[in-house]
């Protein structure tokens, strides 16, 4: 069974930077495309970067210039780099992989029907 595993959140003052980290894991004959996704209080979850399997990355334009998203496809591992924080960036943090397939990737899309598995999230808190 497939596992996805967040780590790296934490709290930081707006301007710094943090850097989340993500593995899925459970099943070694299968390739992932990888997205993050964040939720806020009150707030529908919304994409924020996702690679796609051939490598192609994707971003909310709100975090375009600021975010950073890659993957080590051999460890089925997702990092998302997060510079220039802001206190809108405060969120649970949560990621996401779909087992690669022809066709369009919903994930890649930054949909959040594209995740066949999920993580249990990771917060980020960012203070003015």
């Amino acid at each position: 069974e497939e596992k996805v595993v967040e780590s790296g959140g934490g709290s930081v003052s707006a301007g710094g930077s943090l850097r989340l980290s993500c593995t899925a894991s459970g099943n070694t004959n299968k390739t992932y495309s990888m997205g993050w996704f964040r939720q806020a209080p009150g707030n529908r979850r919304e994409g924020v970067a996702a690679v796609d399997c051939d490598g192609a990355t994707n971003y909310v334009d709100s975090v375009k210039g600021r975010f950073t998203v890659s993957q080590d496809n051999a460890k089925n591992t997702l990092y998302l780099q997060m510079n220039s924080l802001q206190v809108e960036d405060t969120a649970m943090y949560y990621c996401a992989a779909e087992t690669c397939h022809p066709g369009p990737s919903l994930l890649f899309t930054l949909l959040v029907a594209g995740g066949d598995y999920w993580g249990q999230g990771t917060q980020v808190t960012v203070s003015s």
